[in-house]
């Protein structure tokens, strides 16, 4: 029994083959909405890379989608990747990690290993580290600029207007592989203004690749021409409460 005011234990996690099947449904449903999407659009099925967004999941949840064929991942910070990847990548060679959260100048170099692709390039300080880390390591992860069309002052990213001046420095004076645009829109406006703008953005200055859209709008995301979506409640549900 518990004390007065104290919630109950939740109840234990599932077995894992139930979180193996669950996990797989929710990949192939996910995984038939984008060649929905696709294909209401016009473009052709297999356009669309889905990055499951695999931050905070416990270690069942990522061999399930793995078992399922998912190879590309999303993570947000640095050190929980690197606690949990490296291991994986050894069994799995062609994995692809995508940074997606913010990332600090002292993780670069950590980043750099362990990433494939970094999203969230969106400023020259966090460039001139990059450059210097892929120079002395020889790797080099493609890079995203992360475009925060919303201009919203809490939020990373470079604003619109200032997205000319960034690529420009990134790829001339840094020689950074910038090879595409990222965004989150704001919660409460419609996303498809975003979409367009960042397909737009991306389209001007000559980036083939667009990461945009996720659980909630991800289908409307691949209609305005994202080449990424970034899924992650909808593919692995919510973390699990901890034990009590």
């Amino acid at each position: 029994m518990t004390d007065a005011g104290t919630p109950p234990c939740p109840p234990q996690a599932r077995p894992p083959q139930e979180d193996d099947d669950e996990v797989a449904l929710a990949l192939a449903s996910v995984r038939q909405a984008i060649r929905q999407a696709e294909a209401e659009a016009g473009r052709a099925a297999g356009a669309v890379t889905l990055v499951a967004v695999s931050k905070t999941q416990p270690a069942a949840r990522l061999e399930a989608a793995l078992a399922a064929g998912q190879r590309v991942f999303g993570e947000n910070r640095v050190q929980e990747a690197a606690a949990k990847w490296p291991a994986l990548r050894a069994r799995f060679p062609d994995l692809e990690l995508h940074l997606i959260g913010p990332l600090q100048t002292n993780k670069v170099r950590d980043a750099v290993a362990l990433f494939d692709v970094i999203e969230t390039v969106d400023r020259p300080r966090l460039a001139t580290a990059l450059a210097a880390e892929m120079a002395a390591s020889g790797r080099r992860p493609r890079c995203y600029l992360e475009v925060n069309t919303g201009e919203e002052p809490q939020k990373a990213g470079v604003v619109p207007t200032g997205l000319e001046a960034l690529l420009t420095a990134c790829r001339d004076g840094y020689r950074l592989p910038v090879t595409g645009l990222m965004a989150i829109p704001p919660h409460d406006e419609d996303p498809a203004l975003h979409f367009a703008l960042l397909a737009d953005l991306a389209r001007r200055h000559g980036l083939a690749e667009i990461s945009m859209g996720m659980s909630g709008d991800f289908p409307l995301a691949v209609r305005f021409g994202a080449t990424h979506v970034r899924v992650g409640t909808a593919i692995f549900g919510h973390r699990p409460v901890p034990a009590c």
